[in-house]
């Protein structure tokens, strides 16, 4: 049981690790089994936002050996592996599964969706004639996704502003739902059991039917299932911007969670961004807010929810009457 296994000092393999990397003969097979589920453990932490050193203390296993494991020299047991994936909140199957890593998409789908909607899909499958399972989302609900120092709060917030619509922060309707700041529910829940507080509360979010700009965790695309319901009930926006300078944004806000004391902290957000970046751009629209002002920025935003809309014109004249008359020096995005 996981709950015999004691737990070591930071950094200091326990005698069950120690035991599991006495080398044994191993086939090209098993060699190749190893290495790509050490690959699939860097993509999964990297997609989840997740230091190497963040990653060990929340499975309670040494950062060195979560290192051999993703170097492909591991040869653990599978009650650690299972710590591992509960750690990094996934199921052991989607850990070790052998399967594409769109099969993690459907997996998700399938556990949450309801009975009618798993009918539906069998008959599409089937190559029966059903009822189209995706709508294009309206475009006065817009939801902007992309890592944090993108700018989508900040953005966000004027962009609503202007066209006098209902701004809504992902993160603070969790914190509302569950009575807890983000810090607790990390801290009392874990990864897994944020991203289940997050699934719920964009679930009730994506029932309201009034003009909104929502703006999202940069974690939101490592979850599937909120991912899909997200791109499908929204028009989505990727605010972009280079790794450098999200790092400056991250410190100005005075928060480098989740790369607190890390050396190397401007790796691990290179490899954060480009295994989120293909997920990223599947958004309806891209901006890169890179060495732009606040203005710019929001002003794209009108621009691209303006170009989407059939009553552009409209949109256009809602921004310019909420827009002051005068505007104060332009300041960068954070």
């Amino acid at each position: 049981m996981a709950e015999d296994v004691a737990p070591a000092r930071r950094g200091t393999p326990t005698t069950r690790e120690k035991a599991a990397q006495v080398a044994a003969p191993r086939s090209s097979a098993d060699e190749e089994f190893l290495t790509e589920l050490g690959a699939r453990v860097r993509r999964i932490r990297a997609l989840r936002g997740m230091s190497r050193k963040v990653l060990a203390e929340a499975s309670d296993i040494s950062e060195r050996y979560i290192a051999q494991l993703e170097g492909g020299m591991g040869n653990v047991s599978v009650l650690l592996l299972r710590r591992v994936a509960k750690a990094a909140g996934i199921t052991l199957d989607e850990l070790i599964a052998d399967a594409p890593d769109e099969m993690a998409s459907f997996r998700d789908l399938l556990r949450t969706a309801s009975p009618e909607a798993i009918e539906r899909a069998k008959a599409m499958l089937r190559g029966e004639d059903t009822v189209a399972l995706y709508r294009r989302p309206a475009i006065d609900r817009v939801a902007l996704i992309g890592l944090r120092g993108a700018g989508k709060s900040t953005l966000g917030r004027l962009a609503a502003k202007r066209l006098s619509w209902k701004f809504i922060e992902l993160n603070r309707e969790v914190e509302h739902d569950s009575g807890f700041s983000m810090a607790e529910i990390f801290r009392l829940y874990g990864q897994e059991g944020y991203r289940r507080l997050e699934l719920t509360a964009l679930r009730k979010i994506s029932t309201r039917r009034e003009p909104m700009i929502l703006a999202t965790g940069g974690g939101i695309v490592s979850e599937p299932a909120t991912f899909e319901l997200l791109v499908s009930s929204f028009f989505t926006i990727w605010l972009r911007a280079s790794p450098e300078e999200h790092m400056a944004r991250v410190r100005q806000q005075g928060d480098l969670r989740p790369m607190a004391n890390e050396r190397a902290a401007m790796d691990d957000l290179r490899t954060i961004l480009s295994t989120r970046e293909p997920f990223y751009a599947r958004a309806d629209a891209v901006i890169d807010t890179s060495g732009r002002s606040v203005d710019s920025g929001a002003n794209e935003i009108l621009e691209v929810i303006a170009s989407g809309s059939a009553p552009a014109s409209e949109v256009r004249a809602q921004a310019k009457q909420a827009k002051p008359a005068t505007t104060t020096k332009a300041r960068k995005t954070r």
